[in-house]
């Protein structure tokens, strides 16, 4: 019996020891957690994430952009600037680009002069010039600026490189570079002015807030301020020669000059949407104007009549270009007038 109870006990001890592969697993599970959070933060520190696929770029055209300027190159591009810095070449078979620009302001207007330079302007008194068709863009450097404010509206070009902008403050520059370098015209005041227009003698009548008018030269030597013929503001203006011009404005303005500016005659319309840009259509011997509410109004001498461009879009234009038989229109949205159809140029 003592033998058996020997065989027993030794059993018994060989079945309770645990044996070398258990220990090792033991061992393995215990510091298996904190090889794991090792690891982790090794990869954290030292791996970096490798981009997937390719980047998607945002279309040129968006839902949320609005257009302030147009202008037509002589190539027949339409370029068009507005929200985020952004300028937009359309060609005339509708393909759109976008040119690069090295700015996120508003851009308020654009002009061009020639296949090479154009110029463009906006909000905090940003200004862009191009030298090569817009393939590129330098912001102009050592532009007047007010303390107060800077928004430049409008600008205007002429030929020899003459550029004049409007916009905050009395702001009325000239550039005669090609928008490289700019001055003052006229000493910083507490007013808007929203366009100009520069006629072939060197002449400039300058439209603003409070219905104010002044003429001018380039050279900024002398001025005549008129007696403002209405209250509200001016917010476009345009000669189709030397003496015949037209000017609009707030709550359904429109003045007519024949003397080169120097007087004004109100036209009653018989409407009260704000009027944002006057054109002179040449190939049509009409005046054309945009503004808000889809309304348009054209005519000339022979009287005037009014409309809407389409009665389930009602929105604001401030810039009309003539581009053949139709009237490109930017601001809330952008597209084309054919004088029977409203076509937006879709994203």
């Amino acid at each position: 019996m003592s033998n058996l109870s020997n065989i027993d006990q030794s059993s018994s001890l060989r079945i309770s020891r645990p044996s070398a592969a258990q220990r090792a697993s033991k061992a393995l599970l215990a510091v298996l957690p904190w090889a794991i959070i090792a690891g982790l933060l090794w990869a954290g520190l030292f791996i970096k994430p490798q981009p997937v696929g390719g980047t998607v770029m945002p279309p040129a055209l968006e839902r949320r952009d609005h257009f302030y300027g147009l202008a037509r190159t002589p190539a027949g591009e339409v370029w068009a600037s507005g929200s985020n810095g952004k300028i937009l070449a359309i060609a005339a078979d509708g393909a759109i680009r976008r040119l690069p620009t090295p700015t996120d302001r508003t851009l308020q207007d654009i002009s061009i002069w020639d296949a090479s330079h154009a110029v463009a302007v906006g909000n905090d008194g940003v200004v862009l010039y191009s030298q090569d068709a817009g393939e590129s863009w330098k912001a102009a450097t050592g532009v007047p600026r007010s303390e107060v404010a800077n928004k430049l509206n409008r600008v205007r070009v002429a030929q020899g490189g003459v550029a004049i902008a409007t916009g905050e403050m009395g702001a009325l520059l000239i550039s005669r570079d090609y928008g490289q370098s700019w001055q003052r015209l006229r000493e910083e005041e507490d007013v808007a002015w929203n366009d100009v227009a520069i006629l072939e003698d060197g002449r400039l009548v300058v439209v603003g807030e409070f219905g104010r008018i002044l003429i001018g030269d380039v050279q900024g030597q002398q001025w005549e301020e008129l007696e403002a013929p209405v209250p509200g503001s001016l917010m476009s203006v345009q000669f189709r020669d030397a003496q015949n011009g037209v000017a609009v404005g707030l709550e359904g303005t429109l003045l007519v000059t024949r003397d080169g500016g120097h007087s004004w005659e109100s036209v009653a319309l018989g409407v009260t949407d704000h009027l944002f840009d006057v054109l002179w259509i040449p190939q049509q011997g009409r005046w054309f104007v945009s503004g808000a509410l889809g309304r348009w109004v054209s005519g000339g001498d022979e009287g005037w009549k009014t409309g809407a461009l389409d009665e389930r879009s009602r929105a604001w234009h401030t810039r009309a270009l003539a581009v053949g038989p139709d009237i490109w229109l930017a601001g809330a949205d952008i597209g084309r007038w054919n004088g029977q159809r409203w076509s937006e140029l879709q994203p």
